[in-house]
């Protein structure tokens, strides 16, 4: 074997050692020094008793000890060593793991952690045991998040959602006392009719109105989210999107948030993470509760979306549930039901709901973030929703 295959050989070796653990190393003949034996001692900690196969059983005791200060020392060795989706990933496992929930309640702990949405619902999970010393700590962590959200996902829902509302402007017949005459007149200088006694006169064949710049034709989407402990990236979502929706002025939108009982937190949408922390994840989930309260506040169907975020596992009433969605969507209300508003896939859901909420037209499938603003703007265009399988 050449030097250069040799050299490639060692790596191999030296990179299954690192997926192995120290319970691997006999068949690898390698002995870490450096940085990989720090890589493997972060790794290990984490990962070292009861972990996957390979990186079990090595000897050592896992845990991250239990104090803040050392778990801190931790999640920096391994953003010093790992790139940051890694470093997500691991911080997930060290709380499901190893029982770290309580130690985020540390605020030295929370400066060192590297934000992202899975730990911003752990952090809502734990917001009502805090102590007031973390708590601010937990809303600068939170904020980084949802900042970062709204920048990428903020200014292309805004640019879909307003030419969605234009064509439907467009599309519609305004009120007499709601004509654009100035507009109306320019649109139509092609449309002539002549006069008995000679010239011509404009024909409004296309009328324009002002509809868009009064509140009462605005298009009305309620966001109804469920905080059951399974929802947590879809409440963050759902916060974030509830905010940029609020800032279309063309739009009408009300956020409410439900478990067993049911949140309208509406006034709060000018900041998301005033939403959050007014959230309440874990609890139980009465959908009908919640299409009740929406079903309250709807006072012009035809105009309305509501968009049910929910994996459907109904605790209160499914047959009233159901006729309460048949209702609605009866009345002219177009209902979309999205089983989860995340980057997670579809999660597990009630699949006979599903199928019920299908054949009332109301769709029910997971919607990513990226696809939610053509979602939005196909329900309030009133066309076919741009998911490719819908229904249960």
């Amino acid at each position: 074997m050449g030097e250069q295959g040799a050299t490639a050989e060692g790596e191999r070796l030296r990179r299954w050692r690192l997926v192995l653990g120290a319970d691997g190393a006999e068949g690898t003949g390698q002995t870490l020094t450096g940085r990989d034996a720090r890589i493997d001692e972060a790794m290990d900690s984490l990962y070292g008793e009861g972990g996957p196969p390979g990186r079990r059983g090595t000897g050592r005791t896992a845990g991250l000890g239990a104090s803040a200060p050392s778990v801190a020392r931790w999640l920096g060795d391994i953003r010093t060593y790992f790139p940051s989706p890694v470093v997500q990933v691991m911080q997930r496992d060290a709380i499901d793991r190893l029982g770290l929930g309580a130690l985020l309640m540390e605020p030295e702990l929370l400066e060192a952690v590297e934000p992202d949405v899975h730990l911003v619902g752990t952090l809502l999970s734990l917001s009502r045991a805090m102590p007031e010393t973390t708590k601010e700590t937990a809303r600068k962590v939170v904020r980084k998040v949802v900042e970062d959200l709204e920048r990428r996902l903020a200014p292309r829902t805004r640019t879909t959602l307003t030419g969605a509302l234009d064509r439907s402007a467009r599309a519609r017949r305004p009120r007499p006392r709601d004509i654009d005459w100035d507009r109306t007149i320019r649109a139509n200088l092609g449309n002539h009719l002549a006069l008995p006694g000679g010239g011509s006169t404009v024909v409004p064949e296309r009328l324009i109105g002002y509809g868009r710049a009064d509140r009462s034709l605005k298009k009305e989407v309620i966001l109804c989210v469920d905080q059951s402990g399974s929802m947590a990236a879809s409440v963050v979502h759902a916060a974030v999107f509830g905010a940029v929706l609020a800032s279309v002025r063309a739009l009408s939108t009300r956020l409410v948030v439900f478990d067993t009982s049911v949140v309208d937190l509406t006034d709060q949408l000018d900041d998301p993470v005033d939403v959050l922390f007014g959230t309440r994840l874990g609890g139980g989930t009465d959908i009908n509760r919640a299409l009740a309260y929406c079903q309250s506040r709807i006072t012009r169907p035809a105009d309305t979306v509501v968009v049910l975020v929910s994996d459907l596992h109904e605790g209160g009433i499914r047959d009233e549930m159901a006729a309460r969605a048949a209702a609605m969507t009866a009345s002219g209300v177009r209902l979309v039901a999205l089983l989860a508003l995340s980057d997670e896939g579809t999660p597990s859901y009630d699949r006979e709901h599903a199928a019920m909420l299908a054949a009332l037209g109301a769709p029910a499938f997971a919607c990513t973030p990226d696809l939610f603003p053509e979602v939005m703007a196909a329900a309030l265009e009133n066309r076919p929703l741009p998911v490719p399988d819908i229904g249960a």
